[in-house]
């Protein structure tokens, strides 16, 4: 084991830059011990491995063949496929691990070892503080450390950031920036005093589509920016401090795409028209199941069902609409990252397989017979999205036919079965297609049912015009559907093709 002292001797480095790999996580934190003999009478002593001193090395040796900080951070700390000469320690933990603490001591944690992009500002909106993520990491150029003792405006580094990839990114940073600015009471003048005299304008428009955040510690919004050759979705926290504000650069998730891409629609100036796929699905026989139990156990099945449905929508990237009674519905919205009416159709197929497994408990705990279903129906097409807002709430809304029609579809549908109509199947690409199954059923000459694959029928040709189902669908009547029966893996699509072409 190693002091800092010692490593210092042996490497070279300084310790500012020792703290500095430390806070990024590609050498080891310390362990912190009693000290030993030699070590005079310091109470305590942070001790490393002596496999730092070839860590150190490598790093230097790295930055010597012209690696970036970001590149040597991300090859250690992420496990990317390293040089032949390198050999990552098996002793190297990330900034988040801990210091080891005296018995009994309360954890302590600062910024520098904050992991992501970051950096501090004061109530004027000047840098105090930034980490080597943010100077040189994915944000790229956007919070250089100002000189020692210099107060340098935030805004002089963001107007010129090339990090966020495009002018659309580095203004949704500037707005959040600006309307944290708004709440806090700051004038765009003293927030302008260090932009250049060309950029004052931009900065006026943006301070005044900036929206003002209700007060909170936290606050936080969704950016899209551009990494090396992928579009990446950030989360970014504004921490508020008694010395100023904290903003953190946290990579996305699911939840942040969806966020993202109504932040985007939002910031459109509601209500806007805009593509979506529209999913629909209603609980067979609601009615009947809610006589059959109790109420208590009613309303804990239809939250059953919702809890096993919620994540696969926010797994494609879905947003849930406004429910109705024991239904619900699910809008999908294009994104970078995908087909929109593909996620729809796969949160269908997977919501129906959810079901089955909550149809199997609930028999199992009632010792029933009675299967619960989802029927559910898919749409496409172009529709207003608005927003309803009252004093204590904000909802957004959409309205049309796309959802009338997907409604009426989850109506006809039975038997847990997943419906669509035609447009939505034309708006796949001929890969997702032929991943599909689906068609519809028709009467042979002999009387029975078959599956004919890859059709489509009116509604009309498919419900028996005597009853009073077909009455409610009277408005649909002329709309081509087809069910979508499953979808294959892509691995199975090879294994077809290669049982139709044997060698």
């Amino acid at each position: 084991m190693l002091t800092s002292k010692e490593v210092l001797e042996k490497t070279g480095i300084s310790r500012a830059t020792l703290n500095n790999y430390i806070g990024w996580g590609i050498v080891p934190k310390p362990q912190v011990l009693p000290p030993e003999p030699r070590d005079g009478a310091a109470p305590r002593i942070g001790y490393f491995p002596e496999e730092i001193v070839g860590r150190i090395a490598d790093i230097q040796r790295l930055k010597s063949e012209g690696w970036s900080m970001a590149k040597i951070t991300e090859h250690f700390c992420v496990g990317q496929t390293a040089p032949a000469a390198v050999e990552p320690l098996p002793a190297t933990r990330t900034a988040a691990a801990s210091v080891a603490q005296p018995q009994g001591a309360m954890p302590r944690l600062s910024i520098e070892e904050i992991a992501y992009p970051a950096y501090l500002v004061n109530h004027s909106f000047e840098m105090v503080w930034s980490n080597a993520a943010a100077r040189s990491g994915v944000l790229g150029n956007i919070a250089h450390r100002p000189p020692e003792g210099e107060s340098t405006s935030v805004f002089k580094y963001l107007l010129h950031s090339r990090s966020a990839g495009d002018l659309d990114s580095r203004e949704q940073i500037l707005r959040f920036h600006l309307g944290l600015a708004k709440e806090r009471g700051a004038d765009l003048f003293n927030l302008c005093r260090e932009v250049p005299r060309e950029q004052v304008d931009v900065m006026e428009r943006l301070y005044n589509e900036a929206d003002r955040p209700e007060f909170a510690l936290v606050s936080h919004t969704y950016i899209s920016t551009v990494g090396p050759g992928v579009q990446q979705t950030v989360c970014l926290y504004a921490v508020q401090f008694r010395e100023g504000t904290l903003f953190v650069y946290v990579p996305g998730s699911s939840q942040a795409h969806r966020d993202l891409v109504i932040g985007n629609l939002v910031r459109k100036r509601l209500p806007v028209l805009t593509h979506v796929a529209v999913l629909v699905t209603d609980l067979q026989n609601s009615t009947r199941i809610w006589s059959e139990l109790p109420p208590e156990e009613y309303f804990e099945l239809i939250n059953h069902i919702w809890l096993a449905v919620d994540p696969i929508f926010r797994r494609h990237h879905g947003t849930q609409g406004k429910h109705a009674g024991d239904g619900m519905v699910c809008y999908f919205f294009p994104h970078p990252d995908g087909n929109y009416v593909w996620n729809a159709v796969l949160a269908a197929h997977e919501t129906r397989e959810a079901m089955q497994r909550v149809s199997r408990e609930w028999q199992a705990r009632k010792g029933w017979n009675t299967e619960l279903y989802l029927n559910t129906g898919l749409n496409e097409g172009q529709e207003w999205l608005g927003m309803f807002q009252s004093a204590s709430r904000t909802e957004f809304t959409m309205l049309g036919d796309t959802i009338d029609h997907a409604a009426r579809i989850s109506d006809f549908a039975r038997s847990g079965a997943v419906w669509t109509t035609k447009n939505l199947i034309g708006k796949l690409t001929g890969e997702e297609r032929q991943r599909l199954k689906y068609g519809v059923r028709r009467r042979n000459s002999g009387g029975h049912d078959v599956f004919v694959s890859s059709v489509f029928s009116d509604v009309d040709g498919l419900t028996d015009p005597a009853t009073a189902r077909s009455e409610r669908l009277r408005d649909i009547a002329r709309l081509p559907i087809t069910e979508i029966v499953d979808i294959a893996a892509p691995d199975k699509r090879a294994d077809r093709a290669a049982g139709q072409n044997p060698t």
